[in-house]
């Protein structure tokens, strides 16, 4: 008897949902879109933006050292200078040649 009252009654809510109409459903068209106006005037122009921090200037490099400077060479004793020498004889002057000239070729081991 416990079973049977349990099976009753389950198959009585299956039985009464079975008989569910389904809802019918309605599709209302949708409004049309407004259509816009012509446009208004311009708006006043916005303020200028702040100016921005200018950035700080680096710090200067350091001057580098100077080098030694380089000794002076020994300047030796220095001698007097010597006399002029004379004036030497001036050579007689050659005789005219002929119209015969001498190529004389270098030797080969001077080039």
């Amino acid at each position: 008897m416990k079973y049977s009252i349990l099976f009753v009654s389950l198959f009585s809510v299956f039985g009464l949902s079975a008989c569910d109409r389904p809802a019918t459903v309605v599709n209302v068209p949708a409004a049309p879109a407004p259509v816009p106006g012509p446009a208004g005037p311009q708006g006043a122009t916005g303020a200028q933006g702040l100016t921005g921090n200018q950035g700080t200037m680096g710090n200067q490099g350091e001057t580098g050292s100077q080098g030694y400077t380089g000794a002076q060479g020994y300047d030796g004793a220095k001698g007097d200078a010597g006399m002029q020498g004379s004036e030497g004889i001036q050579g007689e002057t050659g005789k005219t040649g002929t119209d015969t000239v001498i190529v004389v070729p270098v030797p080969a081991e001077q080039r």
